[in-house]
Order: C-alpha cells, then sequence, then structure tokens
C-alpha cells in the first residue's frame, strides 16, 4: 500500500521544473531550475569527508601502500565459508572521521573574562646568554675541548656493511643463470693449419696503393695462378658431370632395349598362336582358365626367365667394358690433381710458417660454407699516379665479418629475407543454414 504524504510535510527536495520551454526571462533563470546533479555531487563530499576526506586532495602515499614483507602467517588458501557478520555489526563499525560538536558552551573570540593576557617570551630572536656564549666560541674559548686520539685500524680500508636483509617468504629464491661449458672453451680456427689467425692480419708490400713494381708483380702472379686453379675446377665438375648424365641416359637405353627385346621372346609368340587355335577370336570367348600349367608352359616360362638373365648379363658386361675403357682417362684425371695439389703446396710453402686465412680446413663450422674473399686487386692499367683518383678497394664490415668466422668466433649462416609464415586455411561457415522455422 502506498505511503500517503500529507503536503504540510512536504519534500526536502527543492522544487524544480525538468521540462522548460525557453530560459529566455531572467525569471526563467531562477525559477525552478533543477539542481539535483548539484545536490549529489555535495552529498558525494559529504561522505567522502566523513570517510577521512576527498580522495581527490589526498597524496598517492596515503591512499595506497606498497608490501614489501608479506605476511607469512596468513594462509594463502583462505576458507570458502567465511563467517558473515550482522549488519547491525557493519552498521556500528563505520565511525566518521569528522569529530563530534561538543556539547558544552564554548565562548566566541572577540568576548573575553576581564583578565590581562601574560605576556609570552618571543621565540624569534636570541636570547643574551645564548649570544654571550656564541661571542666565546668565535674568540676560540670553547667549554669542552676534543682530545685527540691515535686510530686504531686503517682508515682507508674497506669497512663491509652487511645490511639486514629483508626476509620475502612469500617471493621464490632467485636462481643464478648457468653459464654453459662453450663459453669457457677457446674457440677453433679454421685455417688449414690450425694455427690462429690474427683479428687484423698485416697486410703484404703487394696490397698497397702504392706499391713496389717487384710486389705487385709477385701478387699479381700469384691472383692470376689462383683464379686459373678455380676456372679449371669449374671446368673439370662440368666435364664429370656432363659424362655422368650421358653414361646414365646411354645405361637407361640399353636397358629400355632389353627389356623391349626380352618381351619379344618366342613365349609369347607360341602363346599367341595357341589362343588363335584354341579359338580366343571366336565369339564366345574361353572364361575358364586352365587349374594347373602343363609341362609346355613351364618349360617356356623357364626359357623366357632364361633370356632375361642373359640379357640383364651383357648390359652389365658392356657397362663393365666401358668403365675399362675409361680408366686410362680416371687415371690422367686423378695425377693431373696430384700435380695442382703439389704445385700449389710447394707456392704456399713458404707461407706455411704463419696462418693463412685464404687456405680453409675441409670440415668447417655450421652447414654453409664461408664467404670466399674479395679480390683485392687493382689491374696494372687501373694503377693511378696521384693519390687524388685513388679509389678504395674492399669492404671493412665484409673484412670483420669474415674473419670473426675464420676464428672460429661466429658460425656462418644464410640471410633469410622473407619469413616463412606460418599457413592459415580459410573456410566458410555455412551458418546460414542454421535456422529454424
Amino acid at each position: 500500500m502506498p505511503v500517503i504524504q500529507s503536503r504540510a510535510s512536504g519534500s526536502t527536495e527543492a522544487p524544480r521544473q525538468f521540462e522548460q520551454s525557453s530560459r529566455k526571462g531572467k525569471k526563467a533563470w531562477r525559477k525552478n531550475v533543477n539542481v539535483t546533479e548539484i545536490e549529489r555531487g555535495l552529498a558525494e563530499l559529504n561522505e567522502e569527508v566523513i570517510r577521512g576526506g576527498v580522495i581527490r586532495e589526498k597524496k598517492s602515499s596515503e591512499l595506497f601502500t606498497i608490501d614489501l614483507q608479506g605476511d607469512s602467517k596468513a594462509s594463502k588458501n583462505p576458507p570458502k565459508h567465511a563467517s558473515k557478520g550482522l549488519k547491525a555489526d557493519e552498521i556500528l563499525a563505520k565511525r566518521s572521521a569528522v569529530p563530534a560538536i561538543p556539547g558544552r558552551k564554548r565562548p566566541g573570540e572577540r568576548t573575553t573574562d576581564g583578565l590581562v593576557p601574560t605576556k609570552r617570551q618571543r621565540t624569534d630572536w636570541v636570547p643574551h646568554k645564548e649570544l654571550v656564549r656564541l661571542r666565546k666560541v668565535a674568540d676560540g674559548h670553547h667549554a669542552i675541548t676534543i682530545e685527540a686520539k691515535e686510530a686504531t685500524y686503517d682508515v682507508w680500508e674497506n669497512i663491509s656493511v652487511q645490511e639486514a636483509e629483508e626476509s620475502h617468504d612469500f617471493l621464490p629464491a632467485l636462481e643464478s643463470v648457468k653459464q654453459p661449458k662453450s663459453m669457457r672453451q677457446k674457440p677453433i680456427s679454421l685455417a688449414a693449419n690450425g694455427k690462429e689467425v690474427p683479428a687484423v692480419p698485416a697486410p703484404a708490400g703487394g696490397f698497397s696503393y702504392n706499391p713496389l713494381s717487384t710486389d705487385y708483380e709477385n701478387r699479381l702472379a700469384e691472383e692470376s695462378a689462383r683464379a686459373l686453379d678455380l676456372e679449371r675446377e669449374r671446368i673439370n665438375v662440368e666435364i664429370a658431370q656432363r659424362k655422368r648424365q650421358e653414361a646414365a641416359a646411354r645405361s637407361a637405353a640399353e636397358a629400355e632395349a632389353a627389356e623391349e627385346r626380352a618381351n619379344m621372346s618366342e613365349w609369347e609368340e607360341d602363346s599367341e598362336w595357341e589362343g588363335f587355335q584354341s579359338g580366343a577370336e571366336d565369339e564366345r570367348p574361353n572364361t575358364k582358365q586352365p587349374r594347373r600349367k602343363t609341362q609346355a608352359q613351364k618349360n617356356r616360362i623357364k626359357r623366357r626367365k632364361e633370356e632375361e638373365r642373359l640379357a640383364k648379363q651383357k648390359a652389365a658386361m658392356k657397362a663393365r667394358r666401358r668403365q675399362e675403357e675409361r680408366i686410362k682417362e680416371i687415371a690422367d684425371e686423378i695425377n693431373e690433381r696430384e700435380q695442382q695439389k703439389a704445385l700449389q703446396g710447394a707456392f704456399n710453402s713458404d707461407t706455411d710458417d704463419e696462418a693463412n686465412d685464404q687456405r680453409l680446413r675441409r670440415r668447417q663450422l655450421g652447414k654453409f660454407k664461408l664467404p670466399e674473399k674479395d679480390m683485392e686487386l687493382v689491374l696494372p692499367d687501373e694503377l693511378e699516379d696521384s693519390l687524388r683518383r685513388l679509389k678504395p678497394e674492399g669492404n671493412l664490415l665484409k673484412d670483420r665479418y669474415r674473419s670473426m668466422l675464420v676464428r672460429g668466433k661466429l658460425e656462418s649462416r644464410r640471410h633469410i629475407p622473407f619469413k616463412k609464415l606460418a599457413r592459415r586455411k580459410v573456410t566458410e561457415k555455412w551458418t546460414h543454414k542454421d535456422f529454424v522455422l
């Protein structure tokens, strides 16, 4: 049943008019203005003052605290069914931060009891007794003298001050990072002689931009011989690959011819003639198969297998004869390679005492080969008389990178310009079929 309220009692809210067509006149500005938002804001402000002060005016240190130690006694798993207090106790526990108004009467600021107030001593000036003491100190008359004693310890010694470590029971203990064993091992040089290659090797006289004629001629001969060796190796690899492909093609052709000859054997001709005689081409073919093979059929199968074996044996003999014919060529190639290696060893014998980053060992570090060193050589027609027209050769970044690879500091990698992305499967959901009438 709704509560009926008399007009005399009225409501505590201010009169307001929510729908105002116009506010052009002065009366309309002050008449029945809606102030509910202002009242709500004041009520919230009073509640914050009662709880302890306005939150916006407080500092962060007053609102928040940083727990560094934690509570080791508190249980990590709180009880599921915690006992809930009464609502009356919760209401009584709320205490206002604003002090209560005392009940006794307090005199006003302007009203007095007629008595003359006592004279208080000023605290913002120096008294006469302190002034006299300061003058004596300035003149050198100290009341207390400090006795100098000899030090029984070293003043410059580092005194270890052990700070009290705060116990954090709730934080896990920090584990030190374990260093791998390979960090303590020395890098393995990739040079052929196994010696350590210097990070920045001292260049010879032939690498100068203004070299001597003898040094330049020696270096030009070395680079030309190395280029010729590389070209010979490339040509030999191409010739060997071409011969291998030709031999594979010939063997495949011979194998096909042998199979065709084996297929056109006497067994197939006899079987065709017997089928013609047995009425295989009549209107009604005989679908029944013989249960057991006759002796004649077994003999034909043996003859066919023997012919196939003989054909395979002949093909193998031909391939072997072809390899025997190439024995001389293979021996000549091996002798030529050994001579080249001997010449190269004699040519580089004078540089064996020092580590050479050009000659690398056969087994390198990683899957990919090291990048070849750039040939920093200026041809005779490109030599300049003046340093002003000089063009610098080489790249310091590439040289430093290759030096680290040769010394075993890094592993050779391959540049991957595009990252391989995961495959995504695009499907169309048939949600338009999931309808219900």
